[in-house]
C-alpha cells in the first residue's frame, strides 16, 4: 500500500513538474523571407507589467522617477540597455533581462 501511494504521487510530481510553463512574454512569428520561426517579444507588454507602477501609466514619471516617455531623445539603445542590466539612482538592474531586455529598450530608444 505504501509502495503504490508513494509511486503515485511520485509519478504526480513528475507530470506537474513536465506541465509547467514558461510565461513569457513572446509569440511565435514566422521569418517570411527564410521562412524559419522566431521568437519576438513584446516591449510595451513588458513595459506594463514592469516599468508602469514607477515610470507612471504613459512613462510620464511619477514622484521621485523619472519621465522616460521621450527618452530615446536622451539615450541610445546601449545607453538604455545599461540602465536595465545595472540600474541608476533608485532603479535596480535586472528586472528586465535577455531578450526581453534588449526588446524594451530599443523600443524605448525610438521613442523621441
Amino acid at each position: 500500500m505504501k509502495k503504490t501511494l508513494l509511486a503515485i504521487l511520485f509519478g504526480s510530481a513528475l507530470v506537474l513538474g513536465a506541465c509547467g510553463g514558461g510565461n513569457k512574454a513572446k509569440e511565435e512569428t514566422t521569418n517570411e523571407k527564410t521562412g524559419s520561426e522566431t521568437a519576438a517579444v513584446d516591449a510595451q507588454q513588458i513595459i506594463q507589467q514592469k516599468c508602469i507602477s514607477c515610470h507612471g501609466e504613459n512613462l510620464e514619471g511619477r514622484g521621485n522617477f523619472p519621465n522616460i516617455s521621450k527618452i530615446g531623445a536622451k539615450l541610445s539603445k546601449k545607453e538604455i540597455l545599461d540602465v536595465i542590466n545595472n540600474g541608476k539612482n533608485g532603479m535596480p538592474g535586472g528586472l528586465i533581462s535577455g531578450d526581453d531586455a534588449e526588446a524594451v529598450a530599443k523600443w524605448l530608444s525610438e521613442q523621441k
